[in-house]
């Protein structure tokens, strides 16, 4: 299986969304990143045949998935950013009525249901009404959604919002476990998350993939970039005025920095093992990065 992004491309009015990206993907697990307004929403929409492209399109095995229609949503998952539930219903009847919309059996449906309570932590919660449910649960069962149809495609935006740790793990375990021959497309800004699970990742911005690659290349790309500076606690505004502070902590009357910069920031600073999370902030040193 392959989905193929061609020239894709997205304009609203005179502002460019997305600027003519391509790439290729095959079954693995690729992970989104990109400052506020990169393109990472729009982008997965137009992955997902909601929204039409300017020019460009998505092919899946060759075929365009405009035209293929509902066969297209057929082999497809979606866990949209802002997930619209009905809270009068019950878990097990929200998913029986997706399942319904998706064209999936009955007695099928029902058993499907079952199963992904359990796997997103919902099985004692299947007769509760929606409505009642955290932040956390309802994200929860938007996931569960997403995967009713064994999907082949799977698009997640921002799908660990909302999530505690224990709640993020249980997510990375079931997401790993399901990727499998799939093609599982994740954008989010935990960016640990991608570094756990994620196979490819794919640095967006400005409507444009600037890198892409696995997670140890990509971590190498930010080695000599990363210092470690123990300053007196009255330079730290100073510091992170002037460079950017990927980390701040106190050490009696010190404070322990570490910087990210092209070149070593002060005599006083020594060379640190980079992260993902290093090279996201050496990309994106403030949210006004995007588009």
């Amino acid at each position: 299986m392959e989905l193929s992004i061609d020239r894709l491309t997205k304009h609203y009015g005179s502002k460019i969304a997305v600027d003519c990206v391509s790439a290729t993907l095959k079954k693995g697990v690729y992970g989104l990143l990109g400052a506020n307004g990169a393109g990472k929403t729009t982008l997965m929409r137009m992955l997902c045949a909601i929204l039409e492209s300017t020019s460009g399109g998505v092919f899946l095995n060759g075929k365009d998935i405009i035209e293929m229609g509902a066969d297209y949503r057929n082999v497809l998952g979606y866990l949209p950013q802002d997930f619209g539930y009905y809270p009068g219903y019950t878990a097990m009847e929200f998913l029986m009525y997706v399942s319904a919309l998706k064209g999936i059996p009955k007695s099928i449906a029902r058993k499907r249901t079952v199963e992904l309570l359990e796997e997103v932590g919902l099985g004692d919660a299947a007769d509760r009404k929606v409505r009642t449910f955290s932040g956390g649960m309802k994200q929860r069962i938007g996931i569960a959604q997403a995967l009713l149809n064994h999907p082949e495609i799977l698009i997640l935006d921002e799908p660990t919002a909302g999530l505690d740790p224990k709640e993020r793990v249980r997510f990375r375990n079931l997401l790993s476990d399901y990727a499998g021959d799939k093609i599982v497309i994740l954008s989010t800004h935990i960016v640990s998350d991608i570094e756990a699970i994620a196979d490819e990742v794919l640095f967006m911005k400005k409507g444009k993939f600037v890198l892409q690659g696995s997670v140890p290349a990509l971590i190498k790309k930010a080695g000599g970039r990363v210092w470690e500076l123990t300053v007196p606690q009255e330079e730290t505004r100073k510091w992170q005025a002037k460079s950017t502070v990927a980390n701040l902590r106190h050490e009696g009357q010190q404070a322990v920095l570490r910087i990210i910069s092209e070149h070593m920031p002060d005599e006083r600073a020594v060379p640190c093992e980079a992260t993902l999370e290093d090279l996201y902030l050496y990309y994106f040193p403030t949210e006004q990065e995007g588009v």
